[in-house]
């Protein structure tokens, strides 16, 4: 063996030897983030823990869903639908939309509450960045329950 293979191998390790040991470390994940809140900041953050997750563990083995009701849903309605609505905010800036939509292209699901689109008066289709009808749940903490009992582990970020 040269020389030279014997200095490269170590450097190869290395740069392999990180997400090897993330999958061996974690396997695969079914995993449910809990939004119920409103504050940008903290929504920010949430969006931030979650990429953060799928950078450690690996999007191909990751399971991921993020369940919004209540206040939480401000994270996808869109600022010009706020007035027509009983919500006080609405965050689905194009920042934070982008930041949705990457997460969407590795997989995440977002579930919305049937319940609080009636009670807030939303419109999924008009109101809520990238919603269809196969995104909405009828409860959103039943929901939460029932993916519990489903094997995901509960995340409130």
């Amino acid at each position: 063996m040269s020389k030279y293979l014997l200095w490269f191998l170590p450097l190869l390790g290395l740069l392999v030897t990180p997400a090897a040991y993330s999958a061996d470390r974690y396997g695969k994940q079914k995993v449910v983030y809990h939004i119920n809140y409103d504050q940008p900041k903290a929504q920010a953050g949430a969006l931030r823990n979650i990429q953060n997750h799928i950078n450690a563990v690996g999007a191909e083995n990751m399971d991921i869903k993020i369940v919004l009701h209540g206040k939480g849903l401000s994270l996808l309605l869109m600022p010009e639908a706020k007035e027509n609505t009983r919500m006080e905010y609405a965050n689905a800036d194009e920042v934070r939309q982008a930041k949705i939509s990457g997460l969407k292209d590795q997989g995440v699901k977002f579930q919305v509450c049937a319940n609080t689109l009636k009670g807030k008066k939303i419109s999924y289709e008009d109101d809520l960045y990238d919603v269809y009808d196969s995104d909405i749940v009828p409860s959103g903490v039943a929901e939460l329950s029932y993916l519990q009992m489903q094997g995901y582990t509960y995340i409130k970020p």
